[in-house]
Order: C-alpha cells, then sequence, then structure tokens
C-alpha cells in the first residue's frame, strides 16, 4: 500500500487524538480518584474493614466529627492514625482529622489532660472523648458516648459530710464531678432531708463516703429507690456504715474490720502501708480497659454473703501479702489472724445486679446495677490522677448508667501470618533455589549454544 502525503496525515491525526484523548482519560480517572473511592478488604478476618457495630455507630451521628491527635512529628504514628481514621471517613466523609505537635502547644496540652503522644481528641456537638488506644473498638466506643443525645441525671447525695461532687477540696469530688460532666451526664448534689424524692429521671445516686449517720427516713428512701430498680454507687469508709446498715443488708454485703495494709507499696516508693494497690484485674465490663494499677488509701475490705437477690462479682482486689489491719496503724505494723485479720487477696469493690421488672412494653426485665466499693479516697480531688484511678471511676458510671453496651469490639487478627517450614522443607526449597535453579539455567545456554554450533 502506497502512503501519500495525504494518508501520513491522516495517520498523524489519529496518532495526535488518540494521544489527546488518552491524557484526558487519565486526567478524568484521576480527577475521579480524588472525588469517589472503592476499596476491597479480601483479607481473611476483614480487618481494614469496619465492623458493623463501627457503621452503626457512625450511623446515629448526623453533624461533623472533629477528630484531633495530639501526635508529634512522627511518620510511622501518624500514618497509624491516618490509616485508622480513613476506615471510618470512608463511611461518613465529615469526619475531619488534623494533627498537633503537642511539643508545640504545651498549655493546650496541660488544659486537656494529654498524657500519651498519639492520645486523640474527638469532638462532636460541643462534647469530647480522649482516645489513647488506637484500635477501632477505643475510637467507636468514643463515638457512641457522645452520639448520647440525652444526659442522664447522677444524684450525690449530701448532707452528711459526704465528698461533694462540686467540692475543690482535697477530699471531695470536683474533678471527678467536672470529668462526669464533660461525659454528657448532668451531676447534681441532693439533700434528702430538704427533698425526700428522688426524682423519676435518675439514672445513678452515688454515696460518698457519709461522716455522720443517716436517719431513718432517709434510709428508707434510698431502700425505696433500691426496690424500685435504681443504680447506686456506694463509696463506704473503715468504720461504722453511718447508719446504712440497713442497706448493706439488702445487698447482702458485710464489711471486714479495720484498714487494709498492702506492704507491696513499698516497692513502688510509697511509704504509707493504708495504701492498696489492685494491679489484676478479673473479666468483668468495668475493668476491661483497665491497663495499669489503682490506688486505694485508706481502703475497707468487703464481703458477699451466699444467695440473696443481688448477684455479686468481686472485680477489684488486692495483693496477696495485704491483709485487714484492726490494731493501731503506728509503729510495727503486723499480721493478727487471733485479732480476726484475714490474709490478702482481699475484695474492695463488688458489682452487684439482678432482674427486675422493666415498665419498657417490649422489655419484660432489665439489668438493676449496684457497685460498693470500700473505699472514696481513689476518686478525690487528691489521688484521682493516680494510676488508672480516673478511668476506674468513668468505667463505674458507665456501668452503672448501663453504657457498657456503647461499645466493645474485639480485635480482628489475621491468620496465619506466619510460615513454619519443618527443616527438611527448608533444605529443598534452599538447594533448589542455590543449586538445582542454577544448574538448570546452565544446562539450558548450552544446549541452546550447541544447537547453534551445529547449525
Amino acid at each position: 500500500m502506497k502512503i501519500d502525503r495525504r494518508l501520513h496525515q491522516q495517520i498523524r491525526l489519529q496518532n495526535f487524538l488518540f494521544t489527546v484523548l488518552f491524557l484526558a482519560l487519565i486526567g478524568l480517572l484521576g480527577f475521579l480518584s480524588q472525588r469517589y473511592s472503592l476499596t476491597f478488604d479480601w483479607t481473611a478476618s476483614g480487618r481494614h474493614s469496619l465492623a458493623e457495630a463501627s457503621r452503626k455507630a457512625l450511623a446515629v451521628l448526623d453533624q461533623k466529627v472533629e477528630i484531633t491527635a495530639y501526635a508529634r512529628e512522627n511518620n510511622e504514628l501518624r500514618g497509624r492514625i491516618q490509616d485508622l481514621v480513613a476506615k471510618y471517613q470512608r463511611h461518613k466523609p465529615e469526619i475531619e482529622l488534623r494533627f498537633v505537635n503537642p511539643d508545640l502547644h504545651p498549655d493546650r496540652v496541660r488544659e486537656l489532660g494529654i498524657t500519651a503522644d498519639g492520645e486523640l481528641v474527638v469532638a462532636y456537638q460541643g462534647r469530647t472523648e480522649k482516645v489513647q488506644d488506637l484500635s477501632e473498638r477505643a475510637l467507636t466506643s468514643a463515638l457512641l458516648r457522645l452520639a448520647k443525645r440525652s444526659e442522664q441525671q447522677i444524684l450525690f447525695i449530701e448532707g452528711h459530710g459526704e465528698r461533694s461532687a462540686l467540692g475543690q477540696a482535697n477530699f471531695d469530688l470536683g474533678q471527678f464531678g467536672r470529668t462526669l460532666t464533660s461525659r454528657g451526664f448532668r451531676v447534681h448534689a441532693w439533700n434528702l432531708a430538704e427533698h425526700p424524692d428522688l426524682p423519676e429521671n435518675t439514672a445513678l445516686v452515688v454515696i460518698a463516703s457519709p461522716q455522720t449517720a443517716y436517719l431513718p427516713g432517709e434510709v428508707e428512701r434510698l431502700l425505696a429507690f433500691l426496690r424500685q430498680g435504681g443504680s447506686l454507687l456506694w463509696l463506704v469508709e473503715p468504720g461504722e456504715p453511718k447508719g446504712l446498715e440497713p442497706l448493706a443488708k439488702a445487698l447482702n454485703l458485710t464489711f471486714l474490720p479495720g484498714v487494709v495494709v498492702d506492704p507491696n507499696g513499698q516497692a513502688l516508693g510509697i511509704g504509707d502501708p493504708t495504701f492498696a494497690l489492685v494491679a489484676q484485674y478479673p473479666i468483668h465490663a468495668i475493668t476491661q480497659d483497665l491497663r495499669s494499677l489503682t490506688l486505694f488509701p485508706q481502703a475497707r475490705a468487703l464481703e458477699a454473703g451466699q444467695g440473696g437477690e443481688f448477684s455479686a462479682e468481686a472485680f477489684l482486689q488486692t495483693l496477696p501479702r495485704s491483709w485487714n489491719e484492726t490494731g493501731p496503724l503506728t509503729g510495727e505494723i503486723r499480721l493478727d489472724p487471733d485479732q480476726g485479720e484475714r490474709t490478702g487477696p482481699l475484695t474492695l469493690g463488688f458489682a452487684l445486679s439482678r432482674k427486675v421488672a422493666s415498665d419498657k412494653p417490649d422489655d419484660q426485665a432489665q439489668e438493676q446495677r449496684v457497685v460498693v466499693v470500700g473505699d472514696g479516697d481513689f476518686l478525690a480531688n487528691a489521688y484521682l490522677g493516680n494510676g488508672s484511678n480516673l478511668d476506674l471511676g468513668l468505667n463505674l458510671v458507665q456501668w452503672l448508667t448501663h453504657n457498657d453496651q456503647l461499645i466493645s469490639i474485639p480485635a480482628r487478627a489475621a491468620p496465619d501470618t506466619q510460615l513454619e517450614l519443618s527443616p527438611t522443607a527448608l533444605a529443598l526449597i534452599g538447594s533448589g533455589f542455590l543449586l538445582f535453579l542454577p544448574l538448570s539455567l546452565f544446562a539450558c545456554g548450552l544446549f541452546i549454544w550447541w544447537r547453534r554450533r551445529r547449525a
């Protein structure tokens, strides 16, 4: 075929149009990739995709979510955070992520209480949650806590020298109360003498270490609240129960005499033996996220009786070397079994629950929850920052107000990520690549050379 000048121009025009259209297609694909994303997770456990519970949590959020990561200029750490948040952004583009170097904003870091490099502050509708564990379970839990539309009311009983949830003294619980407020709870002080009837929308009643005895009528009001299925947090101190013996009887609990003494604290530089340490936690919704020890100054041991209406689970226990000291706490302190002193582990906290009738037509019974802890100092302003005391207090309130359903997503690990071979298999693979394959290539080369020589 003879190519004339006209045909040559047509071929050049076709090549030009093909190049232009090809570049336009590449640009269009690049533009669409910025606007839309399409991902496939072919891993066996789906570990690169959000769990169903996380997707449901995102469906509840109808406004913008802002996530601020306080992370230093560390590409690996920031990359982990970006990968985690990106899984949520694929389902909800309204989630915004920004990074802040904590070294450049120390005042802001102190104000927010940031303690870990890479800690996240999640903001939604004026409320915030902090996330230290860079996992889907932790981030989804924070999102669900923020998604709660109604504030739950917590009443701190006062009038008997209790620790105030609004007070600033070392004895009080003001810092803990402010933290609860920031988590979406409404915290109020309530005097039973002035207002005998508790509000119907009360989510939790807190009895925080009373110093004087309750009146019989006040105790009866608390028992009535308990019989109606209300949630209760009772912080007990060493000494007399301050007129609350009927409440302890209703819960089928008894208090061991004396103060818990724990010599284990000396290894951590704690000179006062009355500071009880809890370093290991049983499997329970309250303690499942605790990673460090909790500290209980001047604590009292508890004991649950057999039977009873409530099911009691011990979730705080001291170390084996501890005991309940009934004698004076001066001079040399020794265990004396003849005085009713028992060796550890001693129980400092019980979580009690039972099924009660529900007013909801679609739910025949609901779970009533009560927690009794043999110490109130661990939540006081002076000791709240020790170990995981604050986390424990928040977990107590979340469990008592039935917010433990916020989320518990199991970690999804990749199966068969390691290839284990026997020595024989390793020898065969090594000899195959290092000996047989090179010899085969060399033999093929010799054969081709010999054929060409003969031709």
